[in-house]
């Protein structure tokens, strides 16, 4: 009683062909296709663009600080 059989599901979709027409159901495939897949290409994309980027102002280094004489800080060479 609580599921329906195939004619049920056959009168719906011939009420849904009548409705809507076959060109109209068509193109709503095909939109409905497009949409997913931009969707997962923007997925992809947007994958590769969210990696960490550390901040510009920030130097990171392998030495402790003041370990290196000779290094020059180039922000401060240029502003100068």
């Amino acid at each position: 009683m609580g599921s329906f059989s195939i004619w049920h599901w056959l009168i719906v979709l011939l009420i849904i062909v009548l409705v809507f027409g076959t060109k109209k159901l068509k193109n709503i495939g095909s939109d409905l296709g497009g949409a997913v897949k931009g969707f997962k290409d923007g997925l992809r994309e947007g994958g590769a663009a969210d990696a960490p980027v550390p901040p510009s102002g920030q130097v990171t280094s392998s030495q402790p600080t003041g370990a290196d004489k000779t290094t020059i800080d180039v922000e401060a060479r240029n502003k100068s």
